[in-house]
């Protein structure tokens, strides 16, 4: 089960408030788009019989083991395998001198090595790796590898990292953006200041990394793994194994949940040597453990904000300070640190703005593409800003936000016109309007309501109830200048279509997504997604929203030349334009009546097929002063959440959260909302329970015993009271990313109801018990 479907479960009293979006004109047809249509594999995955990378078997199967370091930052001093290598059962180990190729990979910066060898950067970095006939003789053997080390000092604060000594030849800074917007000399008749901390999120998949290597008989490899970009996985593993990209394929296996940590190919490169040095497939499987060491984090970030505003509670300027914990390499921090620095102040009219952002190299865990990475920690802050714009005003929190609300035509602080739709204050209004629910009764049933529950200890008279609201945006597609596009076939033969497309279905919907594509543009009933692998062209990672634009575009636009195909011998035998035909419900009509056929007649046995590009309106990279047209399009949300908080104990019970999201056009209404669900869940874990928590650069607790992912106990009625649909006329459909931006709002949302119940400042991301305890001196 990916986390989408697992967090979209917990929500058990969701409830969507408007059965129908606003601009809805008609009835949508019976199989295209606007229908929840089931996805494909949903019975597999319910009957756990759909097969993911661990279930995966080969002839002759050896299994791999990963020896990690247990230090955070350390010179290495020798690597002694040979203990290892005489283990009865094992077959091969490998460390740096066995990499035949580039001994390190980047998909910007190439700065991370496939295995340490000189010095170790980060706790959990790969050492060495073991192929063996059993698991536990791998497990044994990896163990059994001797690494001295001289420990040294890690890096752990980002503040002291600019002056610290270099982790990297390139130093520790990663990217420095100064954003200039307006007059600096401006300032406003009132100012407030805060400083705000927003903790390591990991993604915690439901499912480990686990993948399978094949050697082939051209002496290339395939590698079996839940890829979310697999033909860049295949370009860096080539180049580490020393292989022409066409001798090495990656072949995507059902992606238990993938919400950035499946980008880093550094699960999958041990594979691969190791099959290749053996000459035997090799399955290795990660514990709980290695998958919370290995893979990238949400950015640990620190925001330093000044907030100017007139008497009538109108921003004047803002001024931000924003730094990101990259951890021990680069990985997308360049593009988080894009995105914080661009939306540092929020989907509200600023005319002056000034932020200054940097990503820093620490020897903390590594940090990358997260949902909402960049985003969602800036959100928490400048919101955390509007309340206490609010309280020094005197005025009401959703009203200040109103009065400043972005909308379309306006102009973000990187110079950017926003042109896509941007109804700010009309998704906040549906929030504001929506009625509150209602107290608990005073009954014994009811202690269940209470934070903490029955067990909690605390006491009805502590609880206060808070209500607090947040806007949220997000960039769809990548930014700065990313080239983006997508290819795609539609084939049709025998009334099946099938789609050849490389866009890896990572629960975000897309297999059923180009479904509906086909059914609506060619009325064939049943129509197949096929697997994917590097054999077919690019589409590129599954992230912002990408593929129900870029690759479903395609799918479009293969689908419209095969449909062309189909219908001109019609057109031309009746003497018309293929315009005046239409299909419906698998029967193809022509306008004055004179013609009805079915799709399946008018095949006739052919085999048809096309195949398509999508590719949007291309961006820019920001200027030194932070400045360009670096986002193809933007999508918003608002939030109001309710909670009740217990002032003596601290514990906190989120009891609803009241959504509108900007959606563009809903294309599958239930898809819709288990993503929105989804998100909003995934916020309320970083908002209360979730942080990777770390003592001098060693991960704490590396388990989901320690990491508190929320349960179906901790999620609230989420009511999605308004789904705005105002297309977005440059992209294919017209929508736009569904569970980033929740993401994103949600955790702020939670923290101004707090500081509404508690009046406290709540500065900080997860809200710790200590923080909304108030006391007599609070």
């Amino acid at each position: 089960m990916s986390k989408d479907a697992a967090t979209a479960a917990t929500a058990t009293s969701t409830r969507i408030a408007t059965p129908q979006a606003e601009g809805t004109d008609t009835e949508p047809a019976a199989l295209g788009l606007g229908v929840s249509l089931m996805p494909a594999d949903a019975r597999a995955k319910t009957e756990g019989t759909f097969p993911y990378a661990a279930d995966l078997w080969a002839e002759g199967l050896l299994w791999a083991a990963v020896l990690r370091s247990p230090h955070p930052h350390a010179r290495i001093v020798s690597i002694d395998t040979s203990g290892a290598a005489r283990m009865p059962g094992v077959r091969a180990v490998v460390t740096h001198a066995d990499v035949p190729g580039e001994g390190a990979y980047g998909r910007k910066v190439v700065d991370r090595p496939v295995f340490a060898s000189d010095v170790v950067r980060h706790h959990g970095e790969p050492i060495a790796a073991v192929a063996a006939d059993h698991p536990d003789t791998a497990r044994l053997a990896a163990a059994a590898i001797a690494v001295e080390y001289e420990v040294l000092d890690p890096v752990t604060d980002p503040e002291k990292a600019f002056a610290a000594e270099p982790l990297h030849p390139d130093g520790n800074l990663i990217r420095h953006i100064p954003l200039r917007y307006g007059d600096p000399e401006a300032t406003g008749d009132v100012v407030v200041e805060g400083l705000y901390r927003i903790g390591r999120q990991d993604p915690a998949p439901i499912g480990a990394e686990a993948g399978l290597a094949v050697p082939r008989p051209d002496g290339g490899v395939e590698i079996y793994t839940a890829s979310t970009d697999p033909h860049t996985d295949r370009d860096l593993a080539a180049a580490c194994f020393g292989l022409e990209p066409d001798r090495v394929k990656v072949v995507v296996t059902g992606v238990p949940g993938a919400t950035g940590d499946r980008e880093d190919p550094g699960f999958q490169l041990p594979l691969g040597l190791l099959a290749l040095r053996t000459g035997c497939p090799v399955k290795l499987t990660a514990t709980r453990e290695e998958s919370f060491l290995g893979h990238a984090h949400r950015h640990p970030t620190l925001l330093r904000y000044r907030h100017h505003a007139d008497t009538e509670g109108r921003l004047v300027k803002v001024e931000a300070q924003i730094l990101l914990d990259a951890g021990a390499y680069a990985d997308s921090s360049s593009e988080s640190l894009a995105a914080a620095v661009a939306f540092a102040c929020g989907p509200y009219v600023v005319p002056h703005a000034f932020i200054e952002g940097w990503a820093v190299r620490t020897n903390n865990p590594p940090s990358g593409h997260v949902r909402g990475e960049g985003a969602m920690q800036v959100c928490a802050a400048y919101e955390g800003q509007m309340d206490k714009l609010a309280v020094k005003l005197g005025m009401d929190p959703a009203e200040l936000r109103m009065r400043n609300a972005l909308a379309t035509g306006d102009i973000l602080p990187t110079g950017q016109t926003v042109t896509c739709p941007a109804p700010v204050a009309e998704l906040l209004q549906a929030v504001r309007d929506f009625p509150l629910p209602t107290l608990p009764k005073d009954t014994p049933e009811a202690d269940w309501l209470l934070p903490g529950g029955p067990e909690g200890a605390g006491e009805p008279g502590a609880v206060r109830r808070g209500v607090g609201y947040a806007l949220g945006m997000v960039h769809m597609l990548g930014a700065e200048g990313a080239d983006e596009v997508s290819t795609a076939t539609v084939r049709v033969h025998g009334g099946v279509a099938t789609v050849i497309c490389a866009a890896v279905e990572t629960g975000q919907g897309f297999s059923t997504l180009a479904r509906q594509v086909v059914h609506e543009t060619l009325g064939v009933e049943e129509v197949h997604v096929a697997p994917v692998d590097t054999d077919q062209p690019p589409a590129g990672p599954a992230t912002h929203g990408r593929h129900t634009w870029v690759s479903a575009g395609a799918v479009e636009r293969a689908a419209k030349m095969v449909r062309t195909q189909l219908l001109q011998p019609l057109a031309h035998k009746f003497g018309m334009s293929t315009e005046l035909l239409q299909i419906n419900d698998g029967k193809i009509t022509s306008y004055d009546g004179v013609l009805s056929t079915t799709v399946t007649e008018a095949m006739d046995g052919k085999e048809l097929w096309a195949t398509a590009q999508c590719r949007p309106h291309p961006t820019e990279p920001l200027d030194e002063s932070g400045q360009g047209d670096a986002f193809v399009g933007l999508a918003f949300c608002a939030i109001r959440a309710v909670v009740d908080v217990d002032i003596e104990l601290g514990s906190v019970r989120v009891v609803e959260m009241a959504v509108a999201q900007d959606v563009g056009r809903i294309l599958n209404p239930s898809q819709l909302a288990a993503r929105i669900e989804a998100g909003v869940t995934q916020g309320i874990g970083a908002a209360l329970t979730e942080n990777l928590r770390t003592t001098r650069g060693l991960v704490r607790h590396p388990d989901l015993t320690g990491y508190s992912l929320p349960t179906a106990l901790d999620a609230p009625d989420i009511r999605i009271v308004k789904l705005l649909e105002e297309r977005d006329v440059v992209a294919p459909f017209g929508a736009k990313p569904a569970s980033a931006v929740p993401v994103v709002t949600s955790p702020a949302a939670v923290a101004a109801a707090v500081r509404a119940a508690t009046g406290r400042p709540i500065n900080r991301l997860p809200i710790r018990p200590q923080s909304a305890v108030v006391t007599p001196n609070s």
